[in-house]
């Protein structure tokens, strides 16, 4: 696929958290062709059932990641689960971008070099800082993704999308590579913001795919209300 095809669009992540309810790959395909519908260019899976189950669904580029673990490096973390996302049929293959050390000892451009001998399809990098996001890119990587922005000690969290790390990468990448906004996205304003502030795609995944949180937030309205100026301002 070409990447330049998702330029100003809206990139749906479809996931569920261990012990969830809606956690089976079934009812995450399900939800990942309600997107498509709704107008979603590309749909972002986890986990290798999940992947294999969305593509199949889809008719949309499916980006894959397979998380192992919560702490450090855990989004596909290593050349082994790369590789093994992109053999479940991803056409993305999205990697931690970030400059940490790795639970398998390779450096990301070991990692990326390794995934390029076997799989030619783009990348993605979810990256969580200035220096990360320009590392990826001198790799070539297709899409640097702002994914681990304040989730990492590299910069600190903010409430909705971190604008300002995307004006510092707005216009920097090289020919041919996008600015993907991701995280804490959970507005149609806070991404029209994202776009602003330089992001070629805008991914959304909790506020369009996990009722859970979105129910918190709206029982959360409900039971604390203080007037429409404070609706959907906390939502982080």
């Amino acid at each position: 696929m070409n990447p330049a095809d998702l330029t100003n669009t809206l990139i749906v992540s479809c996931q569920a958290y261990p012990g969830e309810p809606m956690r089976d790959p079934r009812t995450m395909a399900q939800i990942a062709a309600a997107v498509e519908r709704g107008g979603a260019s590309a749909v972002r899976a986890q986990g290798l059932e999940d992947i294999r189950q969305v593509k199949a669904a889809v008719s949309v580029p499916v980006i894959g990641i397979w998380k192992d673990g919560e702490q450090g490096v855990f989004i596909t973390p290593t050349l082994e689960h790369a590789l093994a996302v992109a053999e479940a049929g991803a056409d993305i293959v999205a990697i931690d971008g970030t400059l940490r050390e790795r639970p398998d000892g390779r450096t990301l451009t070991q990692t990326v070099a390794g995934l390029r001998e076997r799989f030619d399809g783009p990348l993605m990098a979810d990256c969580d800082s200035v220096e990360s996001a320009q590392a990826a890119a001198e790799l070539g990587i297709e899409l640097i993704g702002t994914t681990l922005a304040g989730y990492t000690d590299a910069r600190r969290k903010t409430d909705g999308p971190d604008l300002a790390l995307l004006r510092e990468l707005a216009g920097s990448l090289g020919e041919g590579q996008l600015l993907v906004a991701e995280g804490r996205v959970h507005t149609p304003q806070q991404a029209a913001e994202a776009r602003d502030a330089g992001a070629d795609a805008v991914v959304v995944g909790t506020a369009i795919t996990h009722p859970t949180t979105i129910t918190t937030w709206f029982a959360e309205a409900a039971r604390n209300h203080k007037g429409v100026d404070n609706v959907m301002t906390n939502y982080t």
